[in-house]
């Protein structure tokens, strides 16, 4: 009987030292094993350990140093305050006080044609604007890619838009471009 006791005694021992802890850190905090089991009741998935920085304005988030890769609900209590340097920007473009990752400045640059460098907002919603100023820009429409024939895209550098015959750009201090049969 003893050494039934022993065995069992061992092999939990092996169970327990074997089964992985979960290390997982947002914006360098570590989140606890009830804010973990939480999330994972949330969304119905398993986390995996990792550093990874999160954006509770817009609910961006992605692996630390790196790019945004996802969304999830905006206003989470997840772990630290997110820092400027959390994707390693290097970009001079900033969104909700985090300096973007090169990929990210590279994507917006193929969806709006330029991007300024500044500060700007974005919510969870895709609104976003300058620093301190009302919404100039709606990144979720800008990658539905508008809505029938007439289309307007508002940047941060001014307004696109179009209706088929004719396209026209307005500058923010208020010079303007058309093309086409206008």
């Amino acid at each position: 009987m003893k050494m039934v006791s022993f065995l069992f005694l061992i092999s939990f021992s092996f169970i327990s030292w074997s089964t992985p802890t979960k290390d997982i850190f947002v914006n360098e905090v570590k989140l606890t094993k009830d804010k973990v089991k939480a999330l994972e009741n949330l969304y119905q998935t398993k986390l995996v350990s990792g550093h990874f920085w999160y954006d509770s304005f817009s609910g961006l988030w992605g692996l630390k140093d790196g790019p945004a890769i996802g969304q999830v609900l905006s206003g989470l209590t997840l772990g630290g305050t997110l820092q400027p340097d959390a994707s390693k920007g290097g970009t001079g473009v900033f969104i909700n006080k985090r300096e973007i990752h090169p990929m990210e400045k590279v994507f917006l640059k193929r969806l709006f044609g330029f991007v300024k460098n500044g500060r700007y907002w974005l919510n969870a919603q895709g609104f976003g604007g300058f620093e301190g100023g009302p919404a100039a820009f709606n990144l979720r429409a800008m990658m539905s890619g508008g809505v029938g024939k007439h289309w307007l895209k508002r940047t941060p550098g001014g307004s696109l838009g179009g209706d088929g015959n004719c396209s026209y750009y307005n500058h923010p201090n208020g010079s303007s471009v058309m093309v086409g049969n206008c």
